[in-house]
């Protein structure tokens, strides 16, 4: 049960916090870390991608502490969606 609210978690977020994402945040390095994330589905980097959002000038706790979160991540990760778009 435990390992199904982590994967819920992964891929909605908090829905009782809703997070603002700036299209400034949404820099090269970021996009290309999150597109290599989401098409290999190997979420390894996303501590590189909070630093790459951190450089960018996000300071959205909810964002850089769920990609510094150790834990499964899997593809529609609510973090990578938002830096590709996808919302």
């Amino acid at each position: 049960m435990r390992l199904l609210a982590g994967l819920y978690r992964c891929v909605m977020g908090n829905p009782f916090r809703p997070v603002t994402f700036s299209p400034a945040w949404r820099t090269d390095t970021a996009l290309s870390l999150a597109r290599g994330m989401y098409d290999a589905r190997d979420f390894g980097a996303l501590p590189i991608l909070a630093d790459a959002l951190q450089d960018a000038g996000c300071d959205e706790p909810a964002i850089l502490d769920h990609c510094r979160a150790p834990g499964e991540h899997v593809r529609g990760c609510w973090v990578v969606d938002l830096v590709l778009g996808k919302e």
